[in-house]
């Protein structure tokens, strides 16, 4: 659909564009991305016909761009860019009615009925119908950039350019854009260039990506491809963090400010309180976390830990609610809060605290057996969950790789095994000995500050301390349940 070939463009004696050759298929969206100053809008204009390259060829559907006339380029090709002259104080129909030009014929050029149906169809798609009588100048920035979106597919493209087409819209505006242009090269066979600067929305959105640095194809691939954090560190020149999606197969681009000097604080046993009816640990700064809490579960930053006792008998449709309406009544945030539940004892809970040359961990357990599980033998259980009774907490005063917590969690959940496997608790049901019990949960927190720990296997200098803490926690934890129930 477009084709460019050995592409170069100089303003005066500076060379914009080097070498620039790519093409895009039908119904494709490609993003253009680059630095300030990388040849970006000057590419685009030279696609669109507006800018002449000393060197190389621009063809639209296999003809040379310079073999077609005005309005015969722009029934195949419509273009958005960044600013538009609003010199005259037209109103909105009037505005996207302009973008019909391209389909007047004849001498008087009159308008017809498909003219009228066009236009409507546009206002509508673009969420500017509402507005069509108003004049330009009294729109916001972003309606005024979707009034000129409608004005562009109002001349029913085959290729749309777009120049940073998300400038001045909200979020909503952002997703329902965005989200109609891809349906639009998915269903109708649109084909979109669009220069980004947010990576993210790019690779979120775009089939592949064209990545400029000095006038230059950098990469042309897809967004996984591009998106890599140490090429975005070198054509960007700042530190940023490559992460994904958390519901699409996406590449994502988190920027990693400067870190400002702040006094080294630890996370150790003066943060830990122990009640009848909970145990909670709140740390002086939020802590990079892996959970399968109740509240807080999977990765995120957080500063309160709640291990809440519950009778062994609880049962609630709706634990979440539950849970989050109990951290609200005790004065902790759900948002900044590790939630579980535990049917036993919390005042059997035990910590300890771990020190190394350069880094330490603390490590806290509640721990009870009476509804312990073989998982090898899990298909002889029924489904029915009843309040977990292991759980365990990691603190980590040191840096860990992702890696590194998932480690953590591993080597924890072995440790807790082994307890079990040298105390002799049996799995009730099978008879076997149990590896754990039916709803543990598990939290690995760290400071993200001093030393870095990437790994965090039984062997390593981390592990090994996880695995001593995890054992010696869990072990001290069950042997004051038992004195506790003895001594009933």
């Amino acid at each position: 659909m477009l084709n460019v070939r050995n592409l170069f463009f100089q303003y005066e004696t500076k060379q914009i564009l080097e070498d620039i050759s790519f093409s895009v298929n039908k119904g494709e969206m490609i993003g253009i991305l680059g630095p300030n100053g990388s040849g970006k809008t000057t590419l685009m204009k030279v696609i669109s016909g507006i800018l002449t390259p000393r060197v190389g060829q621009v063809e639209i559907k296999g003809t040379s761009i310079d073999q077609y006339k005005t309005k015969e380029l722009a029934k195949v090709v419509a273009v958005l860019s960044q600013h538009v002259n609003e010199s005259f104080s037209y109103t909105v129909r009037e505005i996207v009615s302009l973008g019909r030009y391209a389909h007047q014929s004849g001498l008087f050029q009159s308008w017809t009925s498909k003219d009228e149906e066009v236009i409507t169809r546009v206002m509508k798609q673009t969420g500017v119908f509402v507005y069509q009588d108003k004049s330009i100048h009294a729109l916001s920035g972003g309606e005024k950039q979707r009034v000129y979106l409608a004005q562009a597919l109002a001349q029913e493209p085959e290729i749309l350019l777009l120049d940073e087409p998300t400038n001045h819209l909200d979020l909503s505006y952002q997703k329902e854009l965005l989200d109609s242009l891809r349906e639009w090269s998915r269903e109708e066979g649109l084909t979109i260039v669009c220069i980004f600067h947010d990576l993210n929305l790019a690779g979120l959105y775009c089939d592949r990506l064209l990545l400029l640095h000095d006038g230059k194809v950098e990469v042309d691939a897809p967004p996984s491809d591009v998106l890599q954090e140490k090429r975005v560190k070198r054509i960007y020149k700042t530190n940023v963090k490559s992460t994904f999606h958390p519901s699409r197969p996406a590449s994502q681009i988190a920027l990693v400010p400067r870190e400002l000097e702040r006094k080294k604080v630890q996370i150790d046993t003066t943060a830990i309180t122990i009640t009848s009816e909970r145990v909670e640990m709140k740390a002086p700064f939020p802590l990079y976390t892996l959970s399968s809490g109740v509240t807080g579960a999977g990765m995120g930053w957080y500063k309160n830990f709640v291990n809440r006792h519950v009778d062994k008998t609880y049962c609630c449709e709706d634990y979440q609610k539950d849970m989050d309406n109990y951290l609200l009544q005790n004065g902790f945030s759900p948002q900044e809060t590790v939630g579980m539940m535990t049917a036993v004892h919390t005042e059997d809970a035990t910590y300890q605290l771990l020190e190394r040359a350069d880094f330490s961990v603390m490590i806290v357990v509640t721990g009870g057996v009476g509804n312990a599980v073989d998982a090898a033998k899990t298909n002889e259980h029924s489904s029915s969950l009843n309040p977990g009774t292991i759980n365990i907490w990691i603190f980590v005063n040191g840096k860990l790789s992702e890696q590194a917590f998932l480690q953590s969690a591993i080597t924890a959940t072995e440790a807790k095994a082994a307890v079990l496997r040298d105390r002799k608790t049996k799995d009730m049901e099978t008879g076997t000995i149990a590896t754990g019990t039916s709803t543990d949960s598990i939290s690995v927190a760290a400071t993200q500050v001093g030393t870095y720990l990437e790994f965090a296997g039984t062997i390593t200098a981390l592990g090994k301390c996880i695995a001593e803490g995890v054992y010696h926690c869990l072990t001290t934890s069950l042997d004051k349940r038992d004195r506790r129930l003895a001594a009933k």
